[in-house]
């Protein structure tokens, strides 16, 4: 469907726990707090959600992607915008779709039985991820406002970046590889199927955090969901939500702080939240 692009994906986490042991043991970022330039302190790691936090992907990206799947593999299914909505309350692209067939039933070209179930599951997120990927790499969907200003403040402050997802790691890092070129070697991208339990689970933030050699305590997380700010905040860290089109009225009462877009805060903002 696409050119295969040279570069190396750069530091990922996409299997169980124990494949990112080696690469955190190579490379444990500082114990020691970062700071800025006026000597305000900083978080050791910023973590950002990848889908309504870097890119505005849900109702433009991901739910068009299903869809297309769904045509090209012949399942009669179509999600609308606002059903869509409802369905990014479960965790994760192929929980998603087998939540909503459960619901509605499965689509007589797949049947009943559950072997066949997550096989066509599993192949239509596969097809989704590369129709997505192919989205991404088009250009159709840039970063949201701030997004890039956030990062270069924390990389050239030394603060640890990273990208914790419940999406697919090949979208996850076309993401990161396609609209941060820049400081795509600076970022660990944890994403799909690296841990069990998906948000709200904190399962991705805690791995993040041992995996990075960072404390929870001394992590800030960018989200725009209710599960995901659940999931950083049950992990024990900072949580600043930036709502998205799907999330606006949804309830952030845990969060640390609630803002439209990025450009409203700034890395050292977030610090003085870790530190309070």
């Amino acid at each position: 469907m696409m050119a295969h692009r040279n570069q190396p994906l750069r530091r990922s986490c996409t299997k169980r726990y124990h494949s990112t042991t080696a690469y955190a043991a190579r490379r444990r970022p500082s114990a020691v707090r970062a700071s800025s330039a006026s000597g305000a302190q900083l978080p050791a790691a910023l973590l950002f959600d990848c889908d309504g936090v870097l890119v505005e992907t849900e109702r433009d990206g991901h739910r068009p992607a299903f869809n297309k799947a769904f045509q090209e593999m012949g399942i009669d299914a179509v999600w609308e915008v606002d059903e869509y909505g409802e369905l990014l309350k479960v965790g994760g692209g192929k929980e998603r779709m087998t939540a909503y067939w459960n619901k509605v039933g499965w689509p007589e070209s797949i049947g009943g039985d559950p072997e066949k179930q997550q096989e066509t599951v599993k192949a239509l997120h596969k097809l989704k991820t590369e129709i997505f990927v192919g989205m991404i790499e088009a250009g159709e969907l840039p970063l949201r406002p701030g997004i890039e200003p956030l990062v270069k403040e924390a990389v050239e402050s030394g603060v640890t970046v990273a990208v914790c997802s419940t999406s697919n790691e090949r979208a996850v890092t076309a993401v990161v590889r396609e609209l941060l070129p820049e400081y795509f070697d600076k970022f660990t991208v944890f994403a799909g199927d690296v841990v069990p339990k998906k948000k709200p689970s904190p399962d991705i933030y805690l791995l993040a955090s041992k995996e990075l050699g960072i404390p929870a305590d001394k992590c800030a997380v960018v989200e725009d969901s209710h599960i995901g700010c659940t999931a950083a905040k049950e992990a024990g860290m900072t949580c600043f939500v930036t709502k998205s089109v799907y999330t606006e009225d949804e309830d952030f009462s845990r969060a640390d702080a609630i803002f439209g877009e990025a450009t409203q805060f700034t890395v050292a903002d977030m610090g003085a939240k870790v530190y309070a």
